[in-house]
């Protein structure tokens, strides 16, 4: 007798099942991983839009933020300080600042090769922990400024009116001039 009491010695019947089971399974992981495709794709092209726009943001914006407070208001606010500890505290903080700048920069200057790779569509590893580490950066930079140098510079500039209107001026003038030659390049 055989093992299923039939006249003849069953082969392994379940295995060539199994195969097809197995090659199921298989088909179903390869479909849950394109049934994801289209959120993959979504957020892969929100990642190329938002390298674009921070690299577009660095350049633009920050750098440009930075020279006009290291050209413009520094010099201004320590121009109008009163010679002695006001003068010093202006100084120190200037210097804190400025330095703070060069961080940030050399900062940004690590993390941009990856994000130019990103925002061209390649593939790209990049320092998580350096980028979370300039937000902070650059969050307590912008709080210091928001809450000591800035009410500062307002008591400061604030004695002489004049000062102020100078200060507005000169932002003024910075961007006016490169906006003239931008628009009439050839009559300038």
């Amino acid at each position: 007798m055989t093992e299923h009491g039939h006249g003849t010695q069953r082969a392994d019947d379940s295995e060539p099942l199994d195969q097809f089971s197995d090659c199921h399974a298989g088909i179903m992981r390869q479909l849950q991983s394109l049934g994801e495709l289209p959120a993959l794709a979504e957020a892969a092209a929100r990642a190329r839009r938002s390298a674009e726009a921070t690299l577009r943001f660095f350049d633009d914006v920050i750098y440009e933020h930075h020279a006009q407070e290291e050209q413009e208001l520094f010099p201004a606010v320590l121009a109008s300080a009163v010679a002695g500890e006001e003068h010093d505290r202006v100084r120190g903080i200037v210097e804190q600042l400025t330095r703070e700048h060069r961080e940030v920069e050399a900062t940004w200057a690590k993390l941009a090769p990856a994000l130019k790779a990103i925002a061209k569509g390649r593939d790209a590893s990049f320092d998580a922990a350096a980028i979370e580490a300039l937000v902070q950066r650059y969050r307590a930079h912008a709080a210091f400024e928001e809450s000591e140098f800035l009410p500062l510079s307002e008591t400061i500039l604030g004695r002489d009116s004049q000062h102020k209107a100078a200060l507005g001026l000169s932002l003024h003038m910075r961007h006016a001039v490169p906006d003239a030659l931008a628009r009439f390049p050839a009559r300038i």
